[in-house]
């Protein structure tokens, strides 16, 4: 019985990469049996003759993902001298880069992970932005980088994600006369929170829009003058308690009022 081959993913980085586009070719092959071996971080000749000497034992092949040209070079080289079928999975789409950009790769190994982490915190946001989102969980307002109050339709929602794709964990909480906020809102320190203000004429049609689009009465108090002048006043009143900083938002545009935000919470932290 023929001894199954085995697969050496050979990277400078994780081998995930390698490894996941190894996968992806074996398996449009008819149930191919191979033993796949990860070595990851790679990092000298002494490591690349390692797998050399295994490869050599018994039928094998190398996948490998070097970002370093003489790393490259190396493996490539001894695995003709040594007779070892050998891969290079990101060589050549680098080198097609280089030409196409007129420059040369930076030559730093797991730059994709860097790129994964950045993509993980973004996720991680707008996780945040969906649990912590109008006043769900008070406990996450300790948690967040910035905290949103308004009365409804300001567009708290809608701003948290937007936020959240720029990597901040953002909670948000709405202000209704009839409901007091959470006790932790008073325990945050003043610079992560941000009061929405809108025009009273602006805010009212609005909620007119929405309750027309619900399919109900634009005439519910929920959207007279009289009931947005009276939760302004009692917003106005939470806002001066917590000292916060306080941003109109009529007409703006939600990223209009999101790179404001930004924009202050950027210089906020830079001064620190």
């Amino acid at each position: 019985m023929m001894q199954e081959p085995t697969i050496y993913v050979v990277s400078d980085s994780v081998g995930e990469t390698a490894e996941l586009v190894t996968k992806a070719a074996i398996s449009q092959f008819p149930t191919p049996l191979v033993d796949i071996k990860r070595y990851a971080y790679v990092e000298d000749f002494d490591h690349i003759e390692d797998v050399l000497s295994l490869a050599k034992l018994h039928t094998s092949m190398i996948a490998f993902t070097l970002v370093k040209p003489e790393m490259r070079a190396y493996l490539t080289k001894r695995a003709q001298e040594e007779n070892v079928l050998a891969y290079d999975i990101m060589g050549p789409l680098m080198d097609g880069f280089s030409k196409l950009f007129n420059t040369e790769p930076l030559c730093e190994p797991g730059m994709v992970h860097r790129l994964d982490d950045d993509y993980f915190k973004k996720v991680e946001a707008i996780e945040f932005a969906v649990k912590y989102d109008d006043g769900r969980d008070p406990r996450g307002l300790a948690k967040a980088d910035i905290v949103l109050i308004g009365v409804s339709r300001t567009s708290k929602t809608p701003l948290s994600q937007y936020l959240a794709l720029k990597r901040l964990k953002v909670a948000n909480v709405p202000i209704v006369p009839e409901v007091d906020p959470p006790e932790q809102l008073f325990s945050l320190p003043k610079e992560k929170c941000f009061g929405l203000m809108i025009q009273p004429e602006k805010l009212n049609d609005i909620r007119r829009e929405r309750l027309r689009a619900l399919g109900l009465s634009d005439s519910a108090s929920y959207a007279t003058i009289k009931r947005i002048n009276e939760e302004m006043e009692y917003f106005k009143t939470i806002a001066d308690k917590l000292d916060c900083q306080l941003i109109d938002v009529t007409n703006k545009a939600v990223e209009e009022t999101a790179n404001l935000i930004l924009q202050r919470y950027q210089q906020l932290h830079q001064h620190r």
